[in-house]
């Protein structure tokens, strides 16, 4: 686990400010791994979308049936791949070579990435692709500048330019001239529509970094579950406590 930590944050992760420079602005979202009907959307985006080139390796299918509320049927029907098995682990079909000759860089397993960028950076990261003619791929990233990975969601948000105006904004605020969070809108033009509108698109994304935090701890939810009936247990055991001491001092008194 701490190799591919490791490699995670060697070969994808910078701070805010080395990755984006000191104007760098994230974007506020509110992610509740509990949230069933996310996790499942979200994990349907990650393997129409994510799992041609980046690997999940810590997770298999199967797992998913259990804790995502789906059949082992409709995880073969969703969001199983061709050619995969529900016991296998969910990688990625790209070899590292092809990925390099690509990409200049092997993509990186997502398995713990929610745990190396935070969840408010992801939803950041995808909500800021923008065209970029000068780049190989034809993107780039105000989160992060010159990143290998294309807008492989394009077709959802639509095509968008940096506005003009964005980067006299991000000076503003550093120095105090504005509060809060950007919104996307005030950094970004949209030149060509998507499949789906500003807010649907946040949704999805929002949707994606829900499943990308499942995937960074999944046992989270059944520790959730088991906190609760480990709560009414104690909950339960005081009340016995207190009425086994009251019948011992009543001797005593």
């Amino acid at each position: 686990m701490a190799m591919l930590l490791g490699s995670i944050l060697g070969m994808t992760s910078f701070t805010v400010s080395a990755a984006g420079g000191e104007g760098v602005q994230l974007f506020p979202v509110d992610i509740n791994v509990f949230d069933t009907a996310a996790l499942q959307q979200g994990a349907r985006t990650f393997t129409d979308y994510c799992l041609g080139c980046h690997s999940a390796s810590y997770m298999r299918f199967k797992r998913l049936a259990g804790d995502l509320g789906y059949t082992e049927e409709e995880v073969e029907r969703y969001l199983l791949p061709a050619g995969q098995e529900l016991t296998n682990t969910m990688t990625s079909s790209m070899s590292p070579e092809l990925a390099t000759k690509v990409f200049g860089t092997d993509a990186p397993d997502l398995s713990l990435v929610a745990r190396a960028r935070g969840e408010q950076w992801l939803y950041s990261y995808f909500l800021s692709f923008y065209k970029d003619e000068e780049r190989a791929l034809g993107w780039n990233n105000t989160v992060f500048p010159n990143a290998s990975m294309p807008h492989v969601i394009w077709e959802l948000q639509g095509v968008q330019t940096l506005a003009q105006h964005a980067e006299t904004q991000a000076d503003e605020h550093a120095d105090g001239g504005h509060g809060g969070h950007f919104n996307p809108a005030d950094q970004f033009e949209l030149i060509e529509t998507g499949l789906q509108d500003a807010e649907e698109y946040q949704r999805t994304v929002q949707d994606l970094v829900t499943f990308l935090v499942y995937l960074s701890e999944p046992s989270q939810l059944q520790r959730h579950q088991l906190g609760i009936w480990v709560i009414l247990f104690l909950a339960l055991f005081t009340v016995l406590a207190w009425f086994l001491k009251a019948e011992y001092w009543q001797d005593i008194h």
